[in-house]
């Protein structure tokens, strides 16, 4: 069995019981069924987030910041749809080679540039706190827009191997996949492309979960640590808003990404781990990622206080306005017939 063999990047239903092949037949559906609500959900939160933030409040370094995460998310949430059709067909892949390395590129770019976002937030917590007087002078909107830019293009540069490495292939009974083919050959089995494979495999998962899990981790660690020590010593609660939607922002990113580092660093010992095992990960991390792009902005909603008030104010603005718009065009209808609780 060579190294990068089709059959592996997804369960195999080949030679298994009957109870087997249906329990991973009920997980794939439940995940799809999962999957549609949850984009739906994530459309409407991530939209009417994006819109408040956008045209709703002013625009300061931190409704900058967190302007480009929700757009990351807005952009995950679009994928979702691809990944329930997957599910619900067994992982055949009918979109085409094109939308196959699309479609992961995107996701990469979405994985990089949250991630980035939210060590760009703990940073500027950390500035904020401790370099008071160096914040005032150099913490501007322009050059928080010339760093957003920067992370943007550093996540695309880092997701570009996708293009190539990406791409469909027809496995047993006619099904397409879309899988990784790390040697950017068709000699799958030959030896020389499964070590070439494998190294290549090897660097560019050491490099995602370098830059994307551990040192945002120990630099988000590390800084609201100093902010807490700070906080402490000016003898600070911990209560105020802008803090615990900075946290629930962390805390939901790495629960939703653990999983997608674990099922492709279980990838590079494949031979020994069960499919079953790879199998699961698989339907659990797609699950978790695209709940955490969905309903990341719905947590925003509840420990958000003063977007709360923007949000309700301005979504209370926009119906009055749609209602009194739609009663006045009417030539037939005075203004008197206007409710009074619109007024």
């Amino acid at each position: 069995r060579g190294y990068i063999n089709p059959s592996r990047y997804l369960p195999s239903f080949t030679i298994v019981s009957a109870a087997q092949l249906a329990m991973a037949v009920a997980s794939h559906l439940a995940a799809a069924a999962l999957l549609f609500p949850t984009f739906l959900v994530g459309v409407v939160g991530n939209g009417l987030y994006l819109w408040v933030l956008g045209l709703k409040m002013r625009r300061t370094v931190t409704t900058l910041w967190f302007l480009h995460l929700v757009s990351c998310s807005l952009l995950f949430t679009l994928l979702i749809p691809f990944f329930a059709v997957s599910f619900l067909m067994g992982f055949h892949w009918v979109f085409g080679t094109a939308m196959c390395k699309l479609l992961n590129t995107c996701i990469s770019v979405g994985m990089f540039t949250s991630v980035f976002f939210l060590t760009l937030i703990s940073l500027d917590r950390y500035t904020l706190t401790h370099h008071p007087i160096w914040s005032r002078h150099h913490r501007t909107v322009p050059r928080a827009q010339k760093l957003a830019v920067g992370v943007w293009l550093t996540s695309f540069g880092l997701s570009a191997p996708y293009l190539a490495f990406r791409e469909t292939r027809e496995v047993d009974g006619g099904r397409i996949i879309c899988i990784n083919n790390y040697a950017l050959s068709t000699d799958w089995n030959g030896s020389e492309m499964q070590d070439l494979g494998r190294r290549v495999h090897l660097a560019i998962f050491m490099v995602r979960l370098l830059l994307g899990f551990l040192l945002p981790f120990c630099t988000i660690a590390g800084c609201y640590g100093l902010v807490g020590l700070k906080m402490k010593e000016k003898k600070l609660v911990w209560t105020g808003k802008p803090f615990k939607v900075m946290m629930t922002a962390v805390v939901s990113f790495f629960i939703g990404w653990l999983p997608y580092h674990l099922h492709h660093g279980l990838k590079l010992y494949e031979k020994e781990v069960p499919e079953s095992v790879t199998g699961a990960l698989l339907v659990i991390y797609t699950f978790a990622s695209c709940f955490n792009a969905c309903f990341t902005p719905i947590l925003y909603l509840f420990v958000g206080e003063k977007f709360w008030q923007v949000f309700r104010t301005s979504l209370l603005t926009l119906v009055k306005a749609a209602f009194v718009d739609d009663l006045g065009s009417s030539a037939h209808e005075p203004r008197t017939q206007t409710s009074p609780c619109l007024d």
